[in-house]
């Protein structure tokens, strides 16, 4: 009878609190160098007018860069509360607060439709999962730079080798019938 007591009980504080569903990144947080950083906004030819978004933002060193550097809008989106605070420290640290911008998301889920740049440093079957999304809601001649994977089939407009370590550019086509 204890027993059931307890069950009843658990089951109801459950259902009386939200349970807040914790989501776990995909890939362990490695940061990119910031000389990979600085060749991967000038690959993307970023400058004035540009909107960046960093998917897998991490510590929010390529979107802090690309408004320090090019005065340009930068919106990174993590899955991890701890970088999205690191990111945002970041930025508060480098003066950008007012160009940056960080969001806990899930990337899969996210809204990116208004980027002229998109950057990445995501796993190989990561980058294929989102390339459909990446084509679809991106304007055409967005350009997207991933660092150190490729995106499958679709092969890359430029490579670059930069001390064992390879970026790719890939810019969105015009869509059929445009």
């Amino acid at each position: 009878m204890r027993l059931f007591l307890a069950l009843l009980l658990l089951s109801a504080a459950g259902a009386a609190a939200p349970q807040a569903e914790t989501q776990h990144p995909d890939v362990i947080f490695v940061p990119t160098p910031q000389e990979v950083v600085d060749k991967m906004l000038e690959l993307a030819k970023v400058g004035k007018g540009d909107v960046l978004y960093d998917l897998g933002s991490g510590d929010g060193r390529i979107p802090v860069t690309a408004a320090m550097r090019y005065g340009i809008r930068a919106t990174g989106i993590d899955i991890d509360p701890q970088r999205i605070a690191e990111a945002n420290d970041n930025a508060k640290k480098n003066g950008v607060s007012h160009l940056v911008r960080f969001r806990q998301e899930d990337l899969f889920k996210a809204k990116f439709s208004e980027a002229t740049v998109v950057t990445l440093y995501l796993l190989p079957d990561l980058n294929v999962k989102l390339r459909p999304r990446l084509l679809a809601e991106l304007k055409p001649g967005t350009r997207i730079v991933s660092h150190q994977f490729d995106m499958g089939t679709w092969k890359p407009e430029r490579k670059l080798e930069l001390n064992g370590r390879t970026i790719y550019l890939w810019t969105v086509p015009a869509r059929k019938g445009s």
